[in-house]
């Protein structure tokens, strides 16, 4: 397994277990519109950890793709709100929110660049 799917798995695991340091941070820029935002930090933190964790095991690293691909595609409309979002103006720069959304797409190839390995 070459090195960079490990920092990619490492990547999920450590930004999972961040939903559970920092939960405060990821509800701030919970769109208004997702129900429950206190259970979808959690239960996407746990995603994040679960996914990354089952990259490293060939018996389970294309379905955690797959699920790494839909999950960013759903983190979409958190980067897409982060634009409008008035909490969020000013205290993120929006230079760095424009990134985050081709960042998503990038790292979308990046998972996807490694299925049937």
């Amino acid at each position: 397994m070459p090195w960079h799917l490990y920092l990619m798995a490492a990547m999920y695991i450590f930004a999972g277990f961040m939903h559970f340091i920092k939960p405060k941070a990821y509800r701030a820029i919970m769109p208004g519109y997702i129900p429950a935002p206190k259970a979808m930090v959690f239960y996407s933190g746990i995603a994040e950890i679960i996914l990354g964790v089952a990259l490293c095991f060939e018996a389970t690293r294309d379905w955690a793709i797959y699920g790494i691909i839909a999950m960013l595609a759903v983190f979409l409309t958190v980067h897409i709100d982060m634009l409008s979002n008035e909490r969020i103006k000013g205290k993120v720069p929006m230079w760095f929110i424009w990134l985050r959304l081709p960042l998503q797409f990038g790292l979308m190839y990046w998972a996807y660049f490694y299925l049937g390995l």
